[in-house]
């Protein structure tokens, strides 16, 4: 997958696992002072989600770095191994735990403060954005200049499909220390994953802080002290309504809402089909705004 300007990187995690992301970097050996480190988000890998190359080249051109950030959920199942126990270990959508999300992200941000980067963007896509939120709401990191949420998911309107039925054995394979076994169906309709992932998703609320409704829970959000820029095409349909109301309904609950800036795709969805080079333009020019403020 790396190319000319795409350099593999390796990124251990505190506890072990070594998640694979991707460097956009014109020079192998230059570093820029500014990178954007973009979270993915349930299978939000390139070939789901090619607007990535969009962005890595175009901020490249101007001299910016650009790391595509796979966690755990970008694939089914992918292989990697563990730098603790040093065995080869399968991660992915079907065995993830939002706990880890805090590694996850430590580990990608523990990188660049280490390749000396000055202007670190913190960014998110889709899920991926829920987990910027969900960090950056336990930690007031000086390492992030900025965050930068992509089309964040309201996670109520995705899982509205799973059935009573589904949640009460998800329920009972975990009370009875089954949580590690695999669903007997799949949770949501297309992710095959263990009792203890779908659990995650359905109880923890760990993730679930996005929300059509006014009054929903923003308690993460109203503990982000970090600005930042929020984007959503304006025919997503994972928003559940208006993309842009939940857009500027999750600004209004942020302590830092009137120096954020929201950015509206027209005509577009959860993945920006037809608009890629639009959105990596749109998120060059506020990186530029940020650089000359």
């Amino acid at each position: 997958m790396p190319g000319n300007n795409m350099y593999r990187l390796d990124v251990p995690t505190k506890r072990g696992v070594v998640l694979n992301g991707v460097l956009f970097r014109p020079q192998e050996n230059r570093t820029a002072d500014t990178v954007m480190i973009a979270i993915t988000g349930i299978h939000g890998n390139f070939y789901s989600n090619p607007f990535y190359y969009n962005i890595g080249d175009t901020l490249n051109a101007v001299g910016m770095d650009f790391i595509y950030a796979q966690t755990n959920d970008a694939f089914g199942q992918m292989r990697t191994e563990n730098v603790k126990t040093g065995k080869e270990e399968i991660i992915g959508s079907w065995n993830e735990r939002f706990s880890y999300t805090d590694e996850d992200i430590d580990a990608y941000l523990t990188f660049a403060a280490d390749e000396g980067y000055r202007h670190i963007i913190l960014a998110g896509h889709s899920l991926g954005a829920n987990k910027v939120i969900y960090y950056l709401s336990r930690h007031h990191d000086p390492r992030v200049e900025h965050f930068f949420l992509l089309s964040p998911a309201n996670l109520d309107h995705m899982m509205s499909g799973v059935t009573v039925r589904q949640k009460e054995i998800i329920k009972a394979q975990v009370e009875h220390d089954d949580g590690e076994k695999m669903l007997p169906f799949p949770f949501m309709g297309w992710v095959d994953c263990i009792a203890n992932t779908a659990y995650d998703w359905q109880f923890s609320g760990l993730l679930n802080n996005v929300h059509t409704a006014q009054d929903g829970d923003f308690s993460q959000a109203a503990r982000i002290t970090h600005t930042g820029a929020m984007l959503v095409g304006t025919y997503d349909n994972f928003t559940d309504g208006d993309p842009a109301e939940f857009l500027r309904n999750l600004n209004a609950h942020m302590p830092t809402a009137e120096q954020n800036e929201l950015i509206f795709i027209e005509k577009t969805g959860h993945t920006y089909q037809m608009k890629h080079q639009e959105v990596a333009e749109d998120i060059l020019r506020q990186l530029m705004k940020w650089r000359t403020a």
